[in-house]
């Protein structure tokens, strides 16, 4: 039972990850979501003192474009494989929705992480482990916030300071807060730290 326990706490702190990276992106999440305790979930989510990953699936719009969604899907298999991933392709597919997030427990084949390379075309697809969303990284003291600017602020930064693309700082991809805010190749974020001298100060990268 304790170990049950265990993994409903962890499940708990991962579905809060989820939802406010969601909503950091601009998609709707109520406050319900994002200020659910732990005896609410447990109550809503785990059955026989289990939670049951199935329940944990949702999908959401843009604040700013209904029509653009997104599916959070929780897979139950330890190892993604292919079968688990045609379902969450088929769930794509039959909602019509064009952008998708795969949470798995433990691993994902080889050959599953070749669908999302091979969908890219019609699908943006991602993929996190659980224990990534063990902890929200843009909450972490050490790092700043980041603001993912818009194409009109990007262009109005590079005429402001006379810049081309290739002059600006980069942050990878792969970088943990790109990932969080799923940053596509191009993309600039504004990046805030505190100042001793004016309070605080921006700088800029751009997504490679």
């Amino acid at each position: 039972m304790a170990e049950d326990d265990r993994e409903t706490a962890r499940l708990w702190r991962i579905n809060r990850t989820i939802h406010e990276l969601v909503n950091d992106r601009g998609f709707q999440v109520s406050d319900d979501e994002l200020k659910m305790d732990l005896n609410y979930f447990r109550s809503q989510y785990a059955q026989n003192g289990r939670v049951d990953r199935n329940l944990l699936n949702f999908f959401t719009n843009a604040r700013s474009n209904p029509s653009d969604q997104i599916f959070v899907f929780f897979a139950d298999e330890k190892s993604v494989g292919i079968k688990t991933m045609r379902r969450f392709i088929h769930i794509l597919d039959e909602k019509a929705i064009q952008r998708g997030i795969i949470i798995y427990p433990t691993a994902m084949t080889p050959s599953s992480r070749k669908v999302i390379s091979q969908m890219a075309a019609q699908y943006t697809l991602e993929e996190f482990a659980e224990s990534e969303l063990l902890v929200n990284i843009t909450k972490h003291k050490l790092v700043p916030r980041h603001e993912v600017m818009t194409p009109e602020e990007k262009r109005e930064l590079l005429d402001k300071y006379r810049l081309r693309e290739s002059q600006l700082p980069r942050i990878q991809l792969g970088d943990p807060v790109s990932r969080y805010y799923g940053l596509k190749r191009g993309q600039v974020v504004r990046i805030i730290r505190p100042s001793e001298t004016s309070g605080r100060y921006a700088s800029y990268r751009m997504a490679f």
